[in-house]
């Protein structure tokens, strides 16, 4: 186990910077298009930092689909709880979404059809490359 907290930690630093790009894209964009729009720089702090951890996580958990003793069904539980509790925390924290239970079943319920849809596109992707190297090595 010891082995697959380095990767995690590994592949966390290596793409946790990419959480604070997004949140300055955004908020230039917002800039840009808001005439009145400010921040306090608690709020920018606040929001570089929860973006890297988010970050951070999201590439970290990639490690759980490389435990070779997990089934996939395991794997994928893990990988979506720990993402989904990363982006629900870092929603609340930056106020991005209010604290309110019809919200955050509304949250919930777009994240997990977004996480069901991406896992098929990617399974299906796989198993249609899968395919057609088997074709050839044939």
């Amino acid at each position: 186990m010891k082995e697959y907290g380095k990767i995690f930690l590994h592949r966390g630093m290596l793409f946790g910077g990419f959480g604070p790009i997004v949140v300055g894209v955004v908020y230039l964009i917002l800039s840009c298009s808001i005439s009145d729009f400010s921040l306090s720089g608690g709020e920018v702090c606040l929001a570089i930092v929860s973006t890297y951890l988010l970050a951070f996580i999201q590439a970290g958990t990639s490690v759980f689909h490389r435990i070779e003793e997990w089934s996939r069904a395991k794997a994928l539980l893990f990988h979506f709880g720990f993402l989904y509790l990363a982006y629900v925390g870092c929603y609340l924290v930056n106020a991005w979404i209010p604290f309110d239970w019809r919200v955050l079943w509304f949250f919930t319920a777009g994240f997990a059809g977004g996480y069901v849809l991406i896992c098929l596109t990617v399974y299906l992707s796989v198993k249609t490359v899968e395919k057609r190297l088997n074709r050839h090595l044939k």
